[in-house]
């Protein structure tokens, strides 16, 4: 009786340390296995290819495979900690309650750190720092902007959920904004197609539209005073995690601390080379 009772409490005790472990957000990864989600249509942060080449990696459920800036990323942190990498592939707008659910362990998908994500998730990082800048035809009267100013008036949109769309577009003035893009494809097919005169994005995805679409143009304002007014939170580009998980974000900044701007952009430039729209 005395050994049932021992072991019972134990199994009390055991239950307990665990409660408390995960009202911590402490991720034990007992299996070895970090599940991190994006959209895998996102490229050059994320995309789906068919093959497992130039290292992509099978997203869980599917006969597809996962590449991209944010894969290489998530690689990088797995090999660094001991961990194997499960790729979960949800829309955009999924991707904070599937943190916060405990559907996946993390988010890497390009997600601005801004302080209306953080009241629902915690961040590490930056991964990434990411300039706003426009696309829009080559031959379309806003070609030659300069400015914000000078897209005074145009049609607009960009993708649902980001601060593109949000606080950006807003500060052209007169701007005719659309409803927003369900995805970053979606965004840079209303542009190529005609349906409006520009888009709004960050400068990694406008990078690789450059390459998939030739026709269009890089409006970068940075550096001018007629330029979209953003905060450091807003171009910080980081991993969300499910609040109070300190010892993942401490995990995850271990591997990001030493890294720099310049890292960061080269890993990117070599996620644009090898994206399937540019081969």
């Amino acid at each position: 009786m005395k050994k049932v009772l021992t072991g019972i409490l134990a199994l009390m005790l055991m239950t307990v340390f665990c409660a408390a472990a995960g009202a911590e957000g402490i991720k034990e990864t007992e299996d070895g296995v970090l599940t991190v989600a994006m959209e895998c249509m996102y490229a050059p942060y994320n995309w789906s290819q068919p093959d497992d080449s130039n290292g992509a990696v099978p997203i869980k459920d599917s006969n597809m495979y996962a590449n991209g800036y944010d894969v290489m990323t998530a690689k990088a942190i797995c090999e660094a900690n001991g961990w194997q990498l499960e790729i979960l592939q949800l829309d955009w707008e999924s991707l904070i309650p599937a943190v916060q659910s405990g559907i996946c362990d993390a988010v890497i998908a390009g997600q601005s750190m801004t302080s209306e994500r953080m009241e629902s998730v915690d961040f590490a990082g930056p991964y990434l720092y990411a300039s706003i800048v426009c696309l829009a035809k080559k031959d379309s009267k806003f070609a030659e902007a300069k400015g914000i100013s000078d897209l005074a008036g145009g049609s607009c949109t960009s993708q649902i959920g980001t601060i593109w769309y949000k606080d950006c577009l807003p500060q052209i003035k007169d701007a005719k904004i659309s409803m927003p893009a369900e995805s970053a494809p979606a965004m840079l097919m209303a542009v190529e197609s005609g349906m409006v005169d520009f888009v709004c994005t960050d400068m990694p995805t406008a990078q690789g539209a450059l390459i998939a679409y030739p026709d269009l143009v890089l409006l970068d304002f940075s550096g001018s005073d007629d330029d979209f007014q953003v905060s450091d939170e807003e171009i910080n580009i980081g991993i969300s995690v499910n609040k109070g998980s300190t010892a993942l974000v401490d995990a995850i900044n271990a591997y990001l601390k030493d890294k720099t701007a310049d890292d960061f952009n080269a890993l990117m430039a070599e996620a644009i080379k090898i994206q399937p729209l540019s081969e």
